[in-house]
C-alpha cells in the first residue's frame, strides 16, 4: 500500500478542482532500493538490444526537453529554408501514467521487450495487488485497491510507461510523418508539398490511427491542449473543412503554442 500525496500539476490552479491535481505516491524506502535494482538491470537489457523509442527524450540518459526541441526544430527549420512549409501537431494525454492497463503492459514485455518467466512473473507482482490512500495534511482518506496505471514518484514507472508506448512509434514510421516524444508528449510534423488539403491526408490518417491506437490501450489525448501551428506560411486556409479524427484541425490552429515549456511561434521568432 502506498500512501498518494495530492500534489497541483502546475502553481496557481484551483485547489476545488481535482483534476488539477497529480497523484504522487509515497513509496517504501525498501521498495525503492529493489526498485532501482531491476531498473538497472532492465534500462541495460533494452539498451544492449536497441529496444527504446529512438525518438523518446523523456525518461532517458543525456536526453531532455532540450534535445526534443532541438531535434523538431532543426527539421522545421530545413524545411523553411529550403523554402518550404510545415504543419506542427502537438498532442497530449489525459493522466497517462493513471490509465496503463497492466495486462496489456504485462503483454508488451512480453512481446515488446522480450520478458519470459521468473521475470515476467516479478513485473505481474510488482503491478498488480496494489492499494493506495490520499493523504492532505494530516488526513488520510480509506485505502482503495489499484487496478491499472504505473505509480508516479515510482522508479519503474516512467520506464514501463516508455515501454508502454512502443508500437506507437511503428505506427508513426508507417505514416512517414517526424515525430518525437518527450514523456506522453508527443509532437508529429510534415512539410506541406502544396497548399492543396490532399497535402494532409497523410497527417490525417496517422492521426486517425493514432486515436484509435489509444483507445484500444486505454489512453486518451487531450482536446484542451492540442495545438497545431504552421511554418513558413502565413495563411492557414489550407486547415479549413479539413476534419480530422479530433476534429476541424483549424479549431486548433494558432499563432504560438508552449511546447516543452517554450512559447513557439509560426515565424520563428521566439519572442513571446
Amino acid at each position: 500500500t502506498c500512501c498518494g500525496a495530492a500534489s497541483f500539476k502546475k502553481p496557481n490552479l484551483d485547489p476545488t478542482t481535482l483534476a488539477n491535481f497529480r497523484p504522487i505516491s509515497k513509496l517504501p524506502f525498501l521498495s525503492k532500493v529493489l526498485e532501482k535494482a531491476v531498473y538497472e538491470q532492465l534500462q541495460s537489457y533494452i539498451d544492449q538490444n536497441t529496444i527504446a523509442e529512438k525518438f523518446q527524450s523523456g525518461f532517458k540518459s543525456c536526453h531532455s526537453t532540450e534535445t526534443a526541441l532541438l531535434r523538431v526544430f532543426n527539421d522545421l527549420f530545413l524545411t523553411a529554408d529550403s523554402g518550404g512549409h510545415s504543419v506542427l501537431v502537438l498532442l497530449d494525454l489525459t493522466a497517462a501514467f493513471d490509465t496503463v492497463d497492466h495486462g496489456i503492459l504485462l503483454s508488451r514485455l512480453e512481446l515488446s521487450v522480450g520478458l519470459k518467466g521468473t521475470v515476467l512473473k516479478w513485473f505481474d507482482s510488482y503491478l498488480k495487488d496494489r492499494s493506495f490512500s490520499v493523504n492532505v495534511g494530516s488526513c488520510f482518506s480509506s485505502v482503495s485497491p489499484i487496478h491499472c496505471g504505473v505509480p508516479q514518484g515510482s522508479i519503474l514507472g516512467p520506464l514501463l510507461f516508455s515501454l508502454y508506448l512502443l508500437p506507437l512509434g511503428l505506427i508513426l514510421e508507417k505514416h512517414k510523418v517526424g515525430y518525437h516524444f518527450y514523456a506522453d508528449d508527443l509532437q508529429i510534423y510534415m512539410p506541406l508539398k502544396s497548399s492543396s488539403k490532399g497535402s494532409l491526408n497523410p497527417l490525417l490518417d496517422c492521426i486517425q490511427e493514432v486515436k484509435l491506437w489509444m483507445e484500444a490501450n486505454f489512453l486518451s489525448l487531450n482536446k484542451d491542449k492540442t495545438e497545431i501551428l504552421i511554418f513558413g506560411n502565413s495563411d492557414s486556409n489550407v486547415l479549413d473543412n479539413c476534419d480530422s479524427a479530433i476534429g476541424p484541425l483549424a479549431s486548433f490552429c494558432h499563432p504560438f503554442a508552449r511546447n516543452l515549456g517554450v512559447f513557439v511561434d509560426n515565424e520563428f521568432k521566439f519572442e513571446k
